[in-house]
């Protein structure tokens, strides 16, 4: 097995779960590439896809800013993308590297070329690539919307209207059915030593890479152990009312062929420790408790309790299932 520097991690999802991992991943290993969902909708990602056509950069924009070191140029290049403006006019809440990664795109042509020159000028700490090389939209059967009839199911259609729904979301497909994978992503896939699940959104974040069929067919034969690391909570509509083990079921359902070999808990997330556990025997896989929320009494992960946890991982290859 490659040794902790060196193993090359994969890290799929997007939004602020996605960067919780790489902000954690970015001091674990020197090889590492985050492949980010393209399904987002709404605020200044969603104007910029409607206007000009393009893969919305929000969540392209928040891994790269979650990769940048912490010297004061990986600091003050983090803010700076992150930065939203505040006016009267068509800039408002644009963000500033949602611009600069458009630009880039349209300036050279093409989509990885442009994130990798942001990662240069960031000094990012790993590399950034799109789950595919078009936009698309994310459509959801949602029960619970209609209040004559509380077990009718509806489709819901895009990002920001699935991961808000009033309803409790039963399964999701992408639109296009078949979207063309990044290639590079792919290949980072293939070659990866480990690919690490979420957390994040459940299905609009982490689901989506495994209905993009060469991307997921990469992640089901590749030769990586494949860590899933869960969420805190449950995300209000999306996910109200899961257990830890939902997770997993809702994952094996929409992916049978997916095989695990970790899966990351929050100690004091669960709650049923012997239910979960056998979730996670069922899916052939080892469950890891350890201590990785903020501590602060908001549903975040700790990055550096992250770290932790992943560098026991990959480099003894298991721990301590009791913490």
């Amino acid at each position: 097995m490659a040794g902790m520097r060196s193993a090359h991690v994969v890290a799929l999802g997007g939004g602020h779960g996605l960067a919780a991992s790489l902000s954690a991943l970015r001091n674990v290993t020197e090889e590492l590439t985050a492949i980010v969902t393209v399904a987002d909708d709404g605020g200044s990602s969603g104007r910029l896809r409607r206007e000009l056509g393009v893969l919305p950069p929000g969540d392209l924009r928040m891994a790269l800013a979650a990769l940048c070191g912490d010297d004061e140029w990986g600091a003050t290049w983090s803010k700076v993308v992150q930065h939203r403006f505040a006016a009267e006019g068509d800039l408002h809440n644009h963000a500033v590297g949602n611009l600069l990664i458009v630009a880039l795109w349209e300036l050279l042509g093409d989509t990885v070329t442009g994130l990798d020159w942001v990662g240069r000028l960031l000094g990012a700490r790993g590399r950034v690539l799109p789950m595919s090389a078009v936009p698309m939209d994310i459509e959801a059967t949602v029960e619970g919307l209609d209040p004559d009839d509380p077990e009718a199911l509806t489709r819901v259609r895009g990002q920001v209207a699935v991961a808000t729904t009033r309803g409790r979301v039963r399964d999701i497909t992408l639109v296009p059915a078949d979207p063309p994978a990044c290639a590079e992503a792919v290949e980072a896939v293939c070659t990866a030593d480990w690919v690490v699940f979420g957390p994040g959104s459940w299905f609009t974040s982490v689901l989506p890479h495994l209905m993009v069929p060469d991307l997921a067919h990469a992640i089901c034969t590749t030769g990586a152990r494949r860590v899933l690391t869960l969420n805190l909570e449950p995300q209000q509509g999306e996910t109200t009312g899961f257990s830890p083990q939902d997770y997993l079921e809702v994952l094996r359902a929409h992916t049978p062929d997916l095989r695990l070999d970790v899966v990351l808990a929050d100690s004091d997330a669960v709650t049923d420790v012997d239910a979960l556990r056998k979730a996670v025997e069922d899916a052939g896989a080892e469950l890891v408790l350890a201590s990785v929320a903020m501590g602060d009494g908001t549903p975040r992960h700790d990055p550096a309790k992250l770290a932790v946890a992943y560098t026991d991982i990959f480099t003894r290859g298991r721990i301590d299932t009791w913490r």
